[in-house]
């Protein structure tokens, strides 16, 4: 396995993007095992918490109510709404971040990667792209999260998401996850 050593004169503000069950979590996580400098932006939800989730670890919780003041309040640097919850990115740890000159990473959609390549114009925006699209739809099934109805939204939904890749400055294929981590990051470091 590749050793490099990574150079700390890089973006700070990394967007990792990519449909529903193409492994966004594996590759962020793989990421940070390889590098302990790079923090991951903890998102917002009110969708339920799954079975092995933690509150404040894979997501914050909060109710719609919350969710709602909160962007009443302008708190957010983006949010939207996907499959009848809210999902979005708190302004101030992502400033605190980037000001303070540490990498972070936000696990975004097409959405609020549009937003944020607005506000922080040198921010790297990654893409990640399954093998297949017979593969992706395996995943998901295979996570056994969503009824007939959730699962059929997921894969319309990856279809109009692929589209978009082009927009991105790095699209990369999770084939193997440490592969793909590595190729990340020396995008990142370049």
């Amino acid at each position: 396995m590749n050793n490099k050593i990574y150079n700390m004169k890089s973006k700070s503000l990394i967007i990792i993007s990519g449909p529903s069950g193409v492994g966004k979590d594996s590759v962020i996580n793989r990421i940070q095992s390889i590098d302990s400098k790079i923090s991951l932006a903890v998102s917002v939800t009110t969708r339920k918490m799954r079975l092995g989730e933690k509150d404040g670890v894979n997501y914050h919780f909060l109710s719609r109510e919350n969710f709602e003041k909160k962007i009443a309040n302008s708190e957010f640097l983006e949010y939207a709404e996907y499959c009848g919850n809210y999902y979005g990115t708190l302004k101030k740890p992502v400033e605190k971040a980037v000001k303070s000159g540490r990498k972070i990473m936000l696990k975004i959609d097409i959405q609020g990667a549009e937003k944020i390549r607005k506000i922080y114009s040198d921010c790297l925006s990654v893409f990640i792209l399954p093998p297949s699209i017979e593969d992706l739809k395996e995943r998901i099934i295979s996570r056994n999260l969503d009824s007939e109805h959730d699962l059929n939204l997921r894969l319309e939904r990856a279809m109009t998401e692929i589209k978009s890749a082009c927009d991105y400055d790095f699209v990369v294929e999770n084939d193997i996850i440490d592969v793909c981590a590595r190729k990340i990051l020396d995008k990142i470091y370049e």
